[in-house]
């Protein structure tokens, strides 16, 4: 038998993990996907000198701050003495000092003095876990691996947040709402044909439409079939090192230059019933036609924008998960139904593994 033909024993039936079962998926998708890189708060929230940030982010809590040279750091919200979060303490610039009791944690998470206890055994140690991190198109985004992948790969955003030639704005808020249910929204275009109805960019297109899925490397588009550059036609799930969904919207002249307004959307999942909303309109605009393109969308456009997310905004607010027993989903719901199914498998493939592991 050759190298390449050798196979290991399979494990004994008794050694194999239990099969992962539904309501494990369900419990694990309420805090969203590990082993994806995810936008956690804009970059201007975070100013060097100033006070950390708190906040909770797949329900982990996170304080965020700046060292004097602005460079970011994302660490777990908890000081390693009493546990309280270290984001009520004070950036000295190049560390956190906690109020509590002063003791103070650098920027790679190493405990760096203890005032009430010089010399004591947390000195010196590595006592608070500190999250990958990288800036891109305004946005912190910090890398959420399980024990099995702790090591961030590198973070390669989608060509809209960091190309040259494209310029792009963020719109952020928190929702009151479980995560994919803002994702389910952007893979089900029909609902702009009537909740966005009275929209300047969706007023347009029939009623009724049949829809086709179109397999992608990256994940799917879910697509009006025969009908293309009219309004909300289709939308594209993104699963690339980060999961997000892309979708175009047509503008008129009137609109400026640039052609199509291309919107990328993460759902971050802050707990259970609360979503960090990131969604960037971006122009593939370049010279004087970019100049244009910012004055219009500050100016005209951005208030519009604001109206048609808070219409998603409210019709969400307050869904928390579980609503799907009480679904009667049809042709239009194909694309958040094979969303659905794919987290499914993303989630079941993470449990597998980490048990095979012994890490869960």
């Amino acid at each position: 038998m050759s190298a390449t033909t050798l196979q290991r024993p399979a494990p004994a039936a008794g050694d194999r993990p239990p099969p992962v079962t539904e309501a494990e998926i369900r419990e694990y998708l309420k805090l969203g996907v590990r082993n994806r890189w995810w936008p956690v708060l804009p970059s201007r929230f975070v100013r060097a000198g100033d006070k950390p940030v708190g906040i909770t982010r797949l329900g982990e809590p996170l304080v965020l701050w700046r060292d004097t040279q602005g460079a970011i750091h994302v660490q777990t919200d908890r000081c390693p003495h009493r546990a309280v979060p270290l984001s009520r303490g004070m950036n000295e610039g190049d560390r956190l000092r906690c109020n509590y009791h002063g003791v103070e944690v650098g920027g790679d998470g190493t405990v760096l003095s203890v005032p009430g206890q010089p010399g004591c055994p947390l000195e010196g140690k590595k006592a608070v876990k500190t999250w990958p991190s990288v800036e891109v198109a305004g946005v912190v985004f910090v890398w959420f691996g399980d024990a099995l992948h702790e090591e961030a790969p590198d973070f390669v955003p989608p060509p809209q947040l960091a190309a040259p030639e494209w310029e792009r704005f963020v719109c952020y808020a928190d929702w009151e709402m479980f995560w994919r249910y803002s994702l389910d929204n952007a893979m089900d275009p029909m609902h702009g044909t009537f909740l966005h109805a009275n929209s300047h960019t969706m007023y347009q297109g029939e009623t009724e439409a049949h829809f086709v899925t179109r397999d992608t490397p990256t994940g799917f588009v879910f697509e009006k079939e025969g009908q293309r550059d009219v309004n909300f036609d289709w939308s594209e799930l993104v699963d690339d090192g980060a999961l997000y969904v892309r979708l175009e919207i047509p503008y008129p002249p009137s609109g400026g230059p640039g052609g199509n307004f291309a919107i990328i959307g993460f759902a971050t999942p802050i707990d259970e019933n609360n979503t960090a909303s990131f969604f960037w309109r971006c122009r593939k605009v370049e010279g004087w036609q970019r100049d244009v393109w910012r004055f219009l969308y500050r100016n005209r456009m951005e208030p519009r924008h604001w109206a048609v997310l808070e219409q998603d905004r409210e019709m969400l607010a307050g869904c928390k998960p579980g609503l799907e027993k009480y679904e009667m989903l049809y042709q239009h719901d194909a694309g958040l139904i094979r969303l659905r199914r794919y987290l499914s498998q993303l989630a079941r493939k993470h449990i597998t593994e980490l048990r095979a592991a012994g890490k869960a």
